[in-house]
Protein backbone atom coordinates (compact mmCIF):
# COMPACT_ATOMS: atom_id res chain seq x y z
CA UNK A 1 0.00 0.00 0.00
CA UNK A 2 0.81 3.39 -1.14
CA UNK A 3 2.21 5.80 2.21
CA UNK A 4 1.00 9.50 0.69
CA UNK A 5 1.87 12.68 2.61
CA UNK A 6 -0.39 15.40 2.31
CA UNK A 7 -2.20 16.51 -1.11
CA UNK A 8 0.11 18.44 -3.45
CA UNK A 9 -0.75 21.94 -4.22
CA UNK A 10 -2.12 23.77 -6.91
CA UNK A 11 0.60 24.62 -8.47
CA UNK A 12 2.19 21.37 -8.55
CA UNK A 13 -1.44 20.20 -10.03
CA UNK A 14 -1.09 22.42 -12.81
CA UNK A 15 2.60 21.58 -13.60
CA UNK A 16 1.44 18.05 -13.65
CA UNK A 17 -1.17 18.35 -16.03
CA UNK A 18 0.94 20.85 -17.99
CA UNK A 19 3.76 17.85 -18.89
CA UNK A 20 0.51 15.55 -19.68
CA UNK A 21 -0.46 17.61 -22.11
CA UNK A 22 2.80 17.89 -23.94
CA UNK A 23 3.15 14.44 -24.04
CA UNK A 24 -0.05 14.15 -25.32
CA UNK A 25 0.87 16.21 -27.92
CA UNK A 26 4.03 14.60 -28.86
CA UNK A 27 2.42 11.20 -28.96
CA UNK A 28 0.97 12.75 -32.47
CA UNK A 29 3.74 14.04 -33.82
CA UNK A 30 4.96 10.11 -34.13
CA UNK A 31 2.10 9.04 -36.71
CA UNK A 32 2.52 12.80 -38.97
CA UNK A 33 6.18 11.15 -39.50
CA UNK A 34 5.35 7.94 -40.67
CA UNK A 35 2.37 9.30 -42.86
CA UNK A 36 5.27 11.67 -44.33
CA UNK A 37 7.41 8.08 -45.24
CA UNK A 38 4.25 6.11 -46.61
CA UNK A 39 2.38 8.96 -48.18
CA UNK A 40 -1.19 9.13 -48.19
CA UNK A 41 -3.76 9.97 -45.21
CA UNK A 42 -4.04 7.81 -42.85
CA UNK A 43 -7.93 7.26 -44.01
CA UNK A 44 -6.99 6.11 -47.06
CA UNK A 45 -4.75 3.39 -45.92
CA UNK A 46 -7.24 0.60 -45.10
CA UNK A 47 -8.27 0.85 -49.14
CA UNK A 48 -5.32 -0.46 -48.94
CA UNK A 49 -5.96 -4.06 -48.23
CA UNK A 50 -7.49 -7.16 -49.65
CA UNK A 51 -11.09 -6.97 -48.71
CA UNK A 52 -11.24 -10.10 -46.84
CA UNK A 53 -8.10 -9.18 -44.83
CA UNK A 54 -10.26 -6.01 -43.85
CA UNK A 55 -13.25 -8.11 -43.28
CA UNK A 56 -11.30 -10.24 -40.73
CA UNK A 57 -9.31 -7.50 -38.92
CA UNK A 58 -12.05 -7.51 -36.22
CA UNK A 59 -11.83 -11.19 -35.21
CA UNK A 60 -8.10 -11.36 -35.53
CA UNK A 61 -8.04 -8.22 -33.47
CA UNK A 62 -10.33 -9.31 -30.73
CA UNK A 63 -8.57 -12.65 -30.31
CA UNK A 64 -5.10 -10.86 -30.69
CA UNK A 65 -5.75 -8.98 -27.91
CA UNK A 66 -7.08 -11.84 -25.08
CA UNK A 67 -3.62 -13.87 -26.14
CA UNK A 68 -2.01 -10.69 -25.60
CA UNK A 69 -3.67 -10.26 -22.18
CA UNK A 70 -2.78 -13.70 -21.08
CA UNK A 71 1.09 -13.69 -22.99
CA UNK A 72 2.10 -10.04 -21.47
CA UNK A 73 0.80 -10.91 -18.20
CA UNK A 74 2.89 -14.32 -17.76
CA UNK A 75 5.73 -12.98 -19.51
CA UNK A 76 5.97 -10.02 -16.47
CA UNK A 77 6.40 -13.50 -14.25
CA UNK A 78 9.43 -14.69 -16.10
CA UNK A 79 11.26 -10.68 -17.27
CA UNK A 80 10.17 -7.89 -14.62
CA UNK A 81 9.54 -4.45 -16.05
CA UNK A 82 11.28 -3.30 -19.41
CA UNK A 83 12.79 0.09 -20.14
CA UNK A 84 10.64 1.71 -23.15
CA UNK A 85 13.40 2.05 -25.22
CA UNK A 86 13.57 -2.08 -25.25
CA UNK A 87 10.07 -2.33 -26.12
CA UNK A 88 10.49 0.16 -28.91
CA UNK A 89 13.22 -1.77 -30.01
CA UNK A 90 11.44 -5.15 -30.00
CA UNK A 91 8.40 -3.60 -31.93
CA UNK A 92 11.15 -1.86 -34.17
CA UNK A 93 12.74 -4.88 -35.48
CA UNK A 94 9.54 -7.19 -35.87
CA UNK A 95 7.88 -4.32 -38.21
CA UNK A 96 10.74 -4.11 -39.79
CA UNK A 97 10.47 -8.48 -40.65
CA UNK A 98 7.09 -7.81 -40.98
CA UNK A 99 7.35 -5.61 -43.27
CA UNK A 100 9.69 -7.27 -45.33
CA UNK A 101 8.01 -10.29 -46.76
CA UNK A 102 4.56 -8.04 -47.35
CA UNK A 103 1.27 -8.89 -45.79
CA UNK A 104 1.26 -12.53 -45.25
CA UNK A 105 4.52 -11.84 -42.48
CA UNK A 106 2.95 -8.93 -41.59
CA UNK A 107 -0.07 -10.65 -40.77
CA UNK A 108 1.74 -13.40 -38.98
CA UNK A 109 3.19 -10.59 -36.84
CA UNK A 110 0.67 -8.74 -35.71
CA UNK A 111 -0.39 -10.79 -32.51
CA UNK A 112 3.12 -10.80 -31.41
CA UNK A 113 3.35 -7.07 -31.64
CA UNK A 114 -0.07 -6.87 -29.54
CA UNK A 115 1.44 -8.76 -26.63
CA UNK A 116 4.84 -6.17 -26.75
CA UNK A 117 2.14 -3.63 -27.02
CA UNK A 118 0.35 -4.41 -24.23
CA UNK A 119 3.49 -5.14 -22.32
CA UNK A 120 5.08 -1.81 -22.73
CA UNK A 121 1.45 -0.09 -21.12
CA UNK A 122 1.59 -2.37 -18.29
CA UNK A 123 5.88 -1.19 -17.77
CA UNK A 124 4.05 2.28 -17.82
CA UNK A 125 1.59 1.03 -15.18
CA UNK A 126 4.32 -0.03 -12.74
CA UNK A 127 6.51 2.69 -13.48
CA UNK A 128 3.72 5.26 -12.59
CA UNK A 129 2.91 3.03 -9.13
CA UNK A 130 0.19 0.50 -10.08
CA UNK A 131 0.41 -3.60 -10.18
CA UNK A 132 -0.46 -5.15 -13.66
CA UNK A 133 -1.54 -8.10 -11.66
CA UNK A 134 -4.49 -5.86 -10.50
CA UNK A 135 -8.03 -6.25 -12.22
CA UNK A 136 -8.44 -3.06 -12.41
CA UNK A 137 -4.94 -1.98 -13.58
CA UNK A 138 -5.45 -4.56 -16.34
CA UNK A 139 -9.06 -3.05 -17.30
CA UNK A 140 -7.05 0.50 -17.94
CA UNK A 141 -4.26 -1.14 -19.98
CA UNK A 142 -6.85 -2.72 -22.55
CA UNK A 143 -8.20 0.76 -22.38
CA UNK A 144 -5.40 2.63 -23.43
CA UNK A 145 -6.13 0.71 -26.83
CA UNK A 146 -9.23 2.73 -27.27
CA UNK A 147 -7.04 5.71 -28.08
CA UNK A 148 -7.07 7.21 -31.63
CA UNK A 149 -3.36 5.74 -32.62
CA UNK A 150 -0.92 7.36 -33.98
CA UNK A 151 -1.84 7.83 -37.42
CA UNK A 152 -6.04 9.45 -36.53
CA UNK A 153 -4.27 11.55 -33.49
CA UNK A 154 -6.65 14.90 -33.78
CA UNK A 155 -6.58 17.20 -31.10
CA UNK A 156 -8.89 15.64 -28.56
CA UNK A 157 -10.65 13.12 -30.39
CA UNK A 158 -8.57 10.39 -29.05
CA UNK A 159 -9.43 10.66 -25.56
CA UNK A 160 -12.44 8.37 -25.04
CA UNK A 161 -9.78 5.99 -22.90
CA UNK A 162 -9.69 8.25 -20.28
CA UNK A 163 -13.08 7.60 -19.27
CA UNK A 164 -14.38 6.66 -15.66
CA UNK A 165 -13.54 3.31 -15.06
CA UNK A 166 -16.55 1.08 -14.59
CA UNK A 167 -16.62 -1.47 -11.45
CA UNK A 168 -13.95 -4.37 -13.13
CA UNK A 169 -15.48 -7.92 -13.05
CA UNK A 170 -14.20 -10.39 -15.66
CA UNK A 171 -17.79 -9.66 -17.24
CA UNK A 172 -16.63 -6.18 -17.99
CA UNK A 173 -13.23 -7.15 -18.81
CA UNK A 174 -14.72 -9.05 -21.51
CA UNK A 175 -17.39 -6.44 -22.06
CA UNK A 176 -14.15 -3.58 -22.91
CA UNK A 177 -12.57 -6.19 -25.24
CA UNK A 178 -15.77 -6.08 -27.47
CA UNK A 179 -15.86 -2.47 -27.72
CA UNK A 180 -12.04 -1.68 -27.72
CA UNK A 181 -11.45 -4.41 -30.68
CA UNK A 182 -13.33 -2.84 -33.20
CA UNK A 183 -11.03 0.73 -32.68
CA UNK A 184 -7.81 -0.95 -32.17
CA UNK A 185 -8.84 -3.11 -35.61
CA UNK A 186 -8.69 0.17 -37.57
CA UNK A 187 -5.70 1.34 -36.29
CA UNK A 188 -4.13 -2.21 -36.44
CA UNK A 189 -4.68 -2.38 -40.23
CA UNK A 190 -3.56 1.13 -40.67
CA UNK A 191 -0.62 -0.80 -39.68
CA UNK A 192 -0.65 -3.36 -41.95
CA UNK A 193 -1.18 -1.03 -44.66
CA UNK A 194 1.55 1.48 -44.08
CA UNK A 195 4.03 -2.24 -43.80
CA UNK A 196 3.69 -3.21 -46.66
CA UNK A 197 3.90 -0.30 -49.09
CA UNK A 198 5.64 -1.44 -51.82
CA UNK A 199 9.32 -1.00 -52.13
CA UNK A 200 9.49 0.36 -48.92
CA UNK A 201 8.77 -2.74 -46.81
CA UNK A 202 10.98 -3.59 -44.08
CA UNK A 203 11.70 0.53 -43.65
CA UNK A 204 7.90 1.15 -43.32
CA UNK A 205 7.49 -1.59 -40.76
CA UNK A 206 10.04 -0.63 -39.14
CA UNK A 207 8.69 2.91 -38.99
CA UNK A 208 5.19 1.98 -38.20
CA UNK A 209 5.83 0.08 -35.18
CA UNK A 210 8.23 2.26 -33.62
CA UNK A 211 5.58 5.02 -33.89
CA UNK A 212 2.72 2.54 -32.90
CA UNK A 213 4.46 1.63 -29.82
CA UNK A 214 6.01 4.99 -28.84
CA UNK A 215 2.46 6.62 -29.16
CA UNK A 216 1.05 3.49 -27.32
CA UNK A 217 3.70 4.23 -24.27
CA UNK A 218 2.49 8.33 -24.05
CA UNK A 219 -0.93 7.51 -23.79
CA UNK A 220 -0.47 5.04 -20.94
CA UNK A 221 1.66 7.50 -19.48
CA UNK A 222 -1.12 10.08 -19.98
CA UNK A 223 -3.20 7.55 -18.61
CA UNK A 224 -1.78 6.56 -15.57
CA UNK A 225 0.02 9.83 -15.02
CA UNK A 226 -3.84 11.02 -14.48
CA UNK A 227 -4.66 8.78 -12.36
CA UNK A 228 -1.48 8.73 -10.05
CA UNK A 229 -2.21 12.94 -10.09
CA UNK A 230 -5.66 11.66 -9.02
CA UNK A 231 -4.69 9.64 -5.65
CA UNK A 232 -1.56 12.42 -4.80
CA UNK A 233 -3.81 15.43 -5.60
CA UNK A 234 -6.83 13.90 -3.39
CA UNK A 235 -8.90 14.96 -6.23
CA UNK A 236 -11.48 13.53 -8.61
CA UNK A 237 -10.16 11.74 -10.88
CA UNK A 238 -12.93 13.50 -13.87
CA UNK A 239 -12.11 16.61 -12.18
CA UNK A 240 -8.51 16.34 -13.45
CA UNK A 241 -9.57 14.88 -16.87
CA UNK A 242 -11.50 17.55 -17.78
CA UNK A 243 -9.24 20.25 -16.59
CA UNK A 244 -6.27 17.73 -19.37
CA UNK A 245 -8.77 17.62 -21.89
CA UNK A 246 -8.87 21.90 -21.66
CA UNK A 247 -5.56 21.78 -21.96
CA UNK A 248 -5.53 19.15 -25.31
CA UNK A 249 -8.44 20.87 -26.85
CA UNK A 250 -7.72 24.43 -26.85
CA UNK A 251 -5.44 25.67 -29.79
CA UNK A 252 -2.63 27.58 -28.52
CA UNK A 253 -1.99 30.93 -28.80
CA UNK A 254 0.13 31.91 -31.63
CA UNK A 255 1.57 35.31 -31.93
Amino acid sequence: MDILGPPIDDAEIEARLDALARRHARAGNLGIQVLNVVGGQAEKLLDRLPAEIRNRLGDSTEQALRLAMSAAQGSRGMVGGQPGWLNRAATTAMGAAGGFGGLPSALAELPITTTILLRAIQDVAAEHGFDPAEQGVRFDCIEVFAAAGPLDHDDGADLAFLSTRVAVTGKSLQSLINRVAPRLATVLGQKLAAQTVPVLGAAAGAATNYAYTSYYQQMAHVHFGLRRLAIEADREHATLVTAFRARVETPPITH
